[in-house]
């Protein structure tokens, strides 16, 4: 059987548009029919068949993060004004006073109408469907920095000093997991098979947590605190999915090996100033990052530079999502910029081509 060589992939601008601030949040429907973005005028802006509509103008009072429920029916945005809205079907159905409190963090449950949200040293879980408070998770050490729900919906693991803390969602009066860590966690991540939880610290360290399993690892070396974190869908032959992490300009992706089930690092390097966002396309190794340099880079196989993007030259990017297919990748900038790129159907033509660095000054071992 002939072997033949597959091609990366290449993506076109596709449409591009400009919000009036600094763009904060961006996100795509599960459908992919519907994109959203928010600025720091307040602006949450839709963007549907080509055309960009706003559902709420600018107030003054920054919206920091926004999105949508699993099934696509709701649309929460939260932000600097401790207001938490939901929309249905563009229609503003319900809204969360909690001033003087800053909502900058907040999460859908994978499998319900659940809304976790940031709210100082706590996080609230909002039922939609019967419109109440369901839990109040204290976190007590500090302000809340970080939430992710398990794929299953079945935890939800929120970051902040000394590390991160897991609540059981059939028992929230239960007392939660903790995941120590002798500094902070400013970022936390469950990879998408719900097997492994990361957390990227202000000690320049990563922390993996195999779930039932009670030593982590701990991966060193960093020239910073761990800005990102994101897990592939797709998997290794060890079986694990990999794990890319961003530290100030560099990105290191770690993969567990076969044999001794330590986490190897290898370094991407391109990006000349910090980067704000790292994603895998979904169901593949292919990796995309954007930084305040100006660029988004795509990573054939997480391994090296494929095309570079363009389109936010004054102030650079400050974040980028994922088509839910991988046909599309949307990047936001610090200027208000709004783009979105296609997949081309040739398969041919790069910006540029480099090499990654062969291995990362960084290290994974049990703790």
């Amino acid at each position: 059987m002939k072997s033949s060589k597959v091609k990366p992939q290449e993506f076109n601008l596709h449409w591009r548009g400009t919000l009036s601030d600094y763009v904060t949040a961006i996100a795509w429907s599960p459908s992919g029919s519907t994109l959203v973005a928010s600025s720091a005028a307040g602006e949450v802006m839709l963007w549907h068949s080509g055309e960009l509509t706003t559902l709420q103008a600018g107030n003054g009072a920054s919206v920091d993060c926004i999105a949508f429920s699993q099934d696509g029916q709701f649309l929460a945005a939260g932000g600097q004004d401790g207001k938490v809205k939901i929309w249905r079907d563009r229609t503003l159905i319900a809204t969360l006073e909690h001033a003087p409190a800053w909502v900058d963090r907040l999460a859908w449950s994978p499998i319900s109408n659940q809304l976790a949200f940031s709210l100082g040293r706590d996080v609230q879980v909002w039922d939609v469907d019967t419109g109440k408070i369901t839990a109040t998770l204290n976190f007590d050490t500090s302000s809340v920095l970080g939430l992710d729900w398990r794929s299953d919906g079945q935890y939800l693991a929120i970051a902040g000093y000394q590390g991160a803390k897991i609540w059981h969602s059939q028992d929230w009066n239960d007392d939660p997991y903790a995941l120590i860590v002798p500094s902070a966690s400013v970022a936390i991540a469950w990879s998408p098979d719900g097997k492994y939880l990361a957390t990227g610290n202000l000690d320049r360290t990563i922390t993996v947590l195999e779930w039932n399993n009670p030593h982590p690892w701990v991966m060193r070396g960093f020239p910073g605190k761990i800005r990102q974190l994101a897990w592939s869908e797709a998997k290794t032959q060890s079986g694990a999915p990999l794990l890319a992490s961003s530290s100030v300009d560099g990105i290191v992706v770690w993969e567990q090996t076969d044999k001794s089930l330590s986490w190897e690092g290898r370094a991407l390097t391109h990006h000349t100033e910090v980067i704000q966002a790292i994603a895998f396309q979904p169901g593949s190794f292919f990796l995309a990052s954007a930084a305040e340099d100006g660029w988004v880079c795509l990573w054939h196989k997480a391994k090296r530079l494929a095309q570079t993007l363009a389109g936010a030259p004054d102030s650079g990017f400050s974040g980028l999502a994922w088509h839910p297919q991988g046909q599309q990748l949307a990047a936001g900038g610090q200027s208000g910029e709004l783009l979105i790129w296609s997949k081309s159907l040739r398969g041919q033509g790069f910006v540029s081509t480099a090499n990654a660095s062969p291995a990362a000054d960084a290290l994974g071992s049990r703790e």
